[in-house]
């Protein structure tokens, strides 16, 4: 295995540990924490993390994972990228499903519940809203909000016609297991709290 292999820093998390094909590659300085898998010909470049917090991580084959993307799979919403899929530098992905071929550019968002079906694009600065399903090979514009299932795009400025989409969707539900009507910010950070409490316990892998 190359010397450089060993500056990738890998954590035990929650009992899980992550796992490299042989045939991959992770750069120095990338994080891969927990239960994170990194298929065959897959290459994971400079400063991302790739994260189990709860849910696993999953990359199938050929996948390439850009500078300082952050990919999380969180309780029942595991993280997936099928074959051949690109995410770019500085995306975001949690918890979600993307199926192969998609590419997400630049600073893209994709939130817990999002399912990205094949052969998509998912343009620069481009948000997919919770549980939102983008149709196979569509296209989410440059700095559009896709919400729905299946989505609908606007641009970011339309905002009351995003959020009439958006709050039946339930993001503090999905996302933190909070109920709106009955509890607020306090409770989604305690809770959250919680959870991200257990790092205390991880143990970085030589």
């Amino acid at each position: 295995m190359p010397e450089i292999w060993r500056l990738t820093v890998h954590v035990r998390h929650r009992g899980g540990t992550p796992a490299v094909d042989s045939t991959a590659y992770v750069a120095p300085n990338v994080v891969l924490s927990g239960d994170v898998s990194v298929g065959p010909g897959c290459r994971v470049l400079y400063g991302a993390v790739l994260t189990a917090e709860g849910g696993p991580v999953t990359l199938g084959n050929g996948c390439i994972v850009m500078e300082g993307a952050v990919l999380r799979g969180t309780p029942g919403s595991p993280l997936s990228l099928g074959d051949d899929v690109l995410v770019g530098p500085h995306a975001y992905l949690s918890g979600c499903e993307v199926r192969d071929r998609a590419y997400i550019a630049r600073g893209v968002t994709v939130l817990n519940g999002a399912c990205i079906e094949a052969d998509t694009e998912l343009r620069i600065n481009a948000v997919v809203h919770i549980n939102t399903r983008i149709p196979q090979g569509e296209t989410v514009p440059i700095s559009w909000v896709a919400v729905g299932d299946p989505a609908t795009c606007y641009p970011p400025d339309r905002h009351d016609e995003i959020w009439a989409l958006q709050k039946p969707l339930d993001f503090p539900r999905t996302a933190f297991q909070v109920d709106r009507n009955t509890e607020g910010m306090s409770d989604i950070m305690r809770k959250y709290a919680r959870g991200l409490g257990r790092h205390a316990d991880d143990e970085v892998l030589p």
